[in-house]
């Protein structure tokens, strides 16, 4: 299918002549007739100031051309000097028809100035320039443009082309410095494209990648400039002494916590004269207790715990909950399925994260997630993150024998079970009886088998039970990891009940070592695990079992944390302790936790050396004697279990005297 083609008489195709359909220009618009014609239809165009500049250079170079070609014609050679003379005289020609009388419309703001011509010198720029400047003219004049002056004005008035009205000589200098600009412009970008060219892709790349450091680098600078003027003009007056203790309102506090941390974070700069840190410090003390609620002891131990750009995230995330979790019962169901069911009930959740295998983050949920039918099944634990992490650093194996010194309400507990998967024996302690009856339930639900619940005092379990593979102690603590579930503690805890609390938690330490068997070919594992962040509670202890007994800090094995402390303030402990780890609610987020994880290698314990020069080593009681398994130690009575009042035991005991 093509273009049908035009034959003749003669049989031969004829050949369209003239422009084709395409290239015919387009006619003037016909007017409707009975218009009315606007005023000016007939008059010809003026021209503006501008067209009648160019008009008047236009005429004048090629006159000059025209006489530059019949002398060349001719043949006639001139020296440099007279060319230059002839070309002066020309030029002082131009400048005296360009400097004339102005007209009397313009004579008010016009100003003849005496100042350098925009003609060229030489030939060859002659020629070049007048070449592009009458292109632009041309189409300029075609379009039917009318140029505007600098100053915005354009002439309405009569001017006859050809003439010079109205020229000022400081405009054809700003033209001509123009003019070089863009041609130096134009010569750089050549310049510059041509060594692109010659670059290779990688070099091309790795230009543009170094302009745009230094675009940042200069935005960089420019912000600090910023920071730094802001700085110096808002800088912190410290208040009066007579009005420290007066009532503000809380985002005035708020406010001024913000300026005493910029002061302490460069002192030397924006403290004032004569004044001291420490009264900065004291003041920042008494702002944190009054915006955050806490007491004066409590917030100065976070205060000596944290740097003060820490500080602030700490208390922050301490007063938001924590993501709820939860753990899979790895004895009926696994996480997958677990996820499944709960999404189809319209739970929102996702994996904890790669630390985990069993553990579930909920972000909402439209149904009560501690009352699912999933859950009343046992396939799931209302679980802590941070509660998974000593389970894990304790690595229990199957068919070991394992204590849990502090079990209620049996989470952990639960989750030691299920890695044994229901084998060996698994001894679940809490003083508490109250408490112990939650692990009850726990266990029944989850469908745990292999434990024994019991309700002594965890100092005395050496007495009880000895020859453990592993221990595990969560040790009843401050909690001042747990702020965000149990906000008393801020006011609650004074020194009185921390000094309780790290004397209880070294007691139970050594009770658990005690208890372990450092013959065990699997074991010999103890895990120390507290909610509180404080150094007392958590390296002070392990130190002080490391000097008690023989027993060595290993690698808990937790793939994250925050190392331990070696040195904090006074305190110096062994280099060992980086092994420790630990997790705060602004780096983790999750709950204030401590792990240490202990291995024992003897039954000796050293002497104190304050009693005896001597370093002299004792067993323990009973060390050298053959140890008896868990069931008959069980059956043995002990010194503070009562003696039944009823008549049977009563009548009983007779029969056995």
């Amino acid at each position: 299918m093509g273009r049908k083609a035009k034959f003749g008489d003669d049989g031969a195709v004829k050949q369209i002549k003239g422009p084709g359909r395409k290239a015919k220009k387009q006619k003037p618009p016909k007017m409707l007739p009975g218009l009315p014609k606007l005023e000016g239809d007939d008059e010809p165009k003026k021209l503006s100031h501008r067209q009648k500049q160019r008009a008047s250079r236009r005429s004048k170079k090629k006159e000059e051309r025209k006489l530059i070609k019949k002398e060349k014609k001719k043949g006639v050679k001139k020296d440099d000097v007279k060319n230059n003379n002839e070309e002066s005289d020309a030029t002082k020609n131009i400048k005296s028809e360009i400097v004339k009388q102005f007209s009397d419309s313009n004579s008010s703001w016009l100003k003849s100035k005496n100042s350098k011509s925009i003609i060229p010198e030489k030939d060859d720029d002659i020629e070049s320039y007048d070449s592009d400047s009458d292109v632009d003219d041309e189409n300029e004049e075609e379009n039917g443009l009318e140029s505007i002056d600098e100053d915005g004005l354009s002439d309405d008035d009569d001017y006859l082309a050809g003439t010079l009205d109205d020229v000022d000589s400081s405009n054809e200098s700003g033209i001509e410095d123009t003019v070089h600009k863009n041609k130096e412009t134009s010569t750089k970008k050549r310049k510059a494209e041509e060594s692109d060219d010659e670059l290779l892709p990688i070099e091309k790349a790795a230009k543009k990648l170094k302009a745009a450091k230094k675009k940042e680098d200069a935005e960089a600078n420019e912000e600090m400039k910023m920071q730094i003027n802001v700085a110096s003009q808002d800088v912190f007056v410290f208040p009066a002494s007579d009005k420290i203790d007066e009532h503000i309102p809380i985002p005035e506090v708020e406010q001024r916590i913000k300026d005493i941390l910029l002061v302490l974070s460069n002192f030397n700069k924006f403290r004032e004269e004569n004044r001291s840190r420490q009264e900065y410090t004291e003041l920042l003390l008494k702002d944190l207790c009054t915006y955050f609620s806490y007491n004066t002891f409590l917030m100065e131990k976070m205060m000596h715990l944290f740097p003060l750009e820490d500080l602030m995230s700490f208390l922050e995330a301490s007063e938001t909950p924590r993501p709820v979790t939860i753990r899979t019962n790895s004895l009926k169901t696994r996480r997958r399925d677990l996820a499944q069911a709960l999404i189809n009930r319209g739970v929102n959740l996702d994996p904890i994260g790669n630390w985990s295998k069993v553990g579930l983050v909920v972000y909402n949920s439209t149904v009560p997630i501690g009352a699912t039918p999933e859950y009343l099944a046992g396939h799931y634990m209302l679980q802590a993150a941070s509660s998974m992490l000593p389970v894990m650093a304790l690595a229990p194996q199957e068919n070991e024998l394992i204590l849990d010194m502090c079990s209620a309400p049996g989470g952990k507990a639960s989750h030691i079970a299920a890695i044994m998967k229901n084998t060996g024996v698994l001894i679940a302690n809490d003083v508490n009886k109250n408490r112990a009856k939650a692990v009850i339930g726990n266990f029944h639900r989850m469908g745990i088998a292999n434990s024994v619940i019991s309700t002594y005092d965890g100092r005395h379990i050496p007495q009880l039970f000895k020859n453990f593979d592993r221990v595990l102690l969560d040790a009843p603590c401050t909690g001042t990891g747990v702020i965000s579930k149990d906000s008393g503690v801020k006011m609650s805890k004074d020194e009185t009940d921390l000094q309780r609390c790290f004397t209880l938690q070294r007691e139970l330490l050594l009770a658990a070592i005690d208890s372990l068997n450092f013959k065990s070919s699997t074991g010999g594992y103890l895990v120390y695990s507290t909610c509180s962040v404080l150094v007392e509670e958590n390296e002070c202890v392990i130190d002080y079992a490391l000097k008690k007994r023989d027993v060595k800090l290993v690698d808990t094995g937790l793939s994250f944390g925050t190392e331990g402390f070696t040195n904090l303030r006074q305190h110096r402990f062994h280099p060992t302790m980086k092994l420790t780890k630990r997790f705060y609610p602004h780096t983790h987020n999750m709950d204030g936790f401590f792990v240490a994880k202990l291995k024992k290698f003897s039954n000796i314990i050293p002497k104190n050396n304050e009693s005896d020069d001597n370093e002299e080593e004792i067993e323990t009681n009973n060390v050298d004697a053959e140890t008896t398994e868990v069931e008959d130690i069980v059956e043995k009575p002990v010194a503070n279990i009562k003696k039944p009042k009823h008549g049977r035991g009563k009548n009983r005991t007779e029969k056995n005297k």
